[in-house]
């Protein structure tokens, strides 16, 4: 899961307009990437989309593309866990 969530949110930001080569793990939102508020919000309903992961990117917390793998997986996780306990 993790790759494929990496490979995802870097889709996503290529779509959006930023270099391929710009995007590693560690890469910062804002101070690396300069996302505005528009970018931010596309990036959130993207994530939704694709990947189910409800994820509020706010601009006061800076995130690196692989703390938002860490969410992904942790929700991921989380929703297995709970469907395993109603199944």
């Amino acid at each position: 899961m993790e790759i494929e969530v990496i490979d995802t949110i870097k889709a996503i930001l290529v779509d959006l307009g930023i270099p391929q080569e710009s995007l590693h793990a560690e890469t910062l939102l804002y101070a690396d990437l300069g996302l505005d508020s528009v970018e931010t919000i596309k990036l959130s309903l993207e994530l939704k989309r694709r990947l189910a992961i409800e994820l509020k990117l706010g601009n006061r917390y800076d995130m690196t593309l692989a703390e938002i793998c860490r969410i992904a997986n942790a929700q991921e996780s989380l929703t297995a866990n709970v469907t395993a306990k109603v199944n």
